[in-house]
């Protein structure tokens, strides 16, 4: 199967995330420092969002689970297992959805880890990080990080209108975590859960597509930190 194979692909990319010189002192606390400075300036950007009961879930699931830095699963063979268990468990549209996470997962970190390279040796600061942005580039991984975050609302969206899915997620809740797979079976029932709240989810998903395109085209234009 595709899906399939295409996780095999993104956990070979996981692992070399996971390689010594990623594990380096100093580098993984440049690279909180970085993703700080991210979370701030994404809780700043949706803030209205935020602040609407409706969306605030959805929003969370994004920032936390999708945008952030949370881990998958702490060892690439238990998360190998884990999709194997569950790609016989869960139907095409949930497992469309683990893939799609699992790559925006796998592309966030490759691009973090290529910034925290790049950052001057000072605190983080607009100007710092709109430099190192420009200078990795990456304009095709950073729009592709993008589509995926709207690619995973989308289907989150669909999804909570199938009844079906919401009794079969209910029903692995158990199953799952005795199997050690609760992690991952977490992820999509939190994800379920924000987006059934949502009566117009289109309306976050563009502001999403919209705000963070236009953020990356500032950020690649000459003189973005003082814009």
């Amino acid at each position: 199967m595709k899906v399939a194979d295409d996780m095999d692909a993104l956990l070979a990319r996981k692992r070399l995330l996971e390689s010594p010189s990623c594990q380096d002192a100093d580098f993984l606390a440049r690279l909180r420092e970085l993703r700080i400075w991210q979370s701030a300036r994404l809780a700043k950007t949706y803030e209205d969002f935020h602040a609407d009961p409706r969306y605030s879930p959805a929003l969370e699931f994004f920032l936390s689970d999708l945008y952030g830095p949370r881990e998958f699963a702490g060892r690439n063979r238990g998360l190998a297992r884990a999709i194997r268990y569950l790609k016989r468990a869960l139907p095409v549209a949930l497992m469309k959805v683990l893939a799609q996470a699992l790559e925006l997962d796998v592309l966030t970190r490759e691009l973090d880890h290529a910034m925290a390279r790049a950052l001057a040796a000072s605190p983080v600061s607009a100007a710092i990080y709109a430099a190192a942005y420009r200078s990795v580039d990456h304009r095709a991984s950073r729009a592709r990080q993008i589509d995926l975050i709207v690619s995973i609302g989308e289907d989150l969206s669909r999804i909570v209108s199938r009844a079906w899915i919401g009794r079969l997620l209910h029903a692995a809740h158990v199953p799952a975590h005795a199997a050690g797979f609760g992690v991952l079976q977490d992820f999509l029932e939190r994800g379920h859960a924000a987006f059934r709240q949502m009566q117009d989810p289109e309306r976050l998903l563009h502001a999403i597509q919209e705000r963070e395109t236009e953020f990356m085209t500032r950020m690649l234009r000459r003189g973005a930190a003082h814009q």
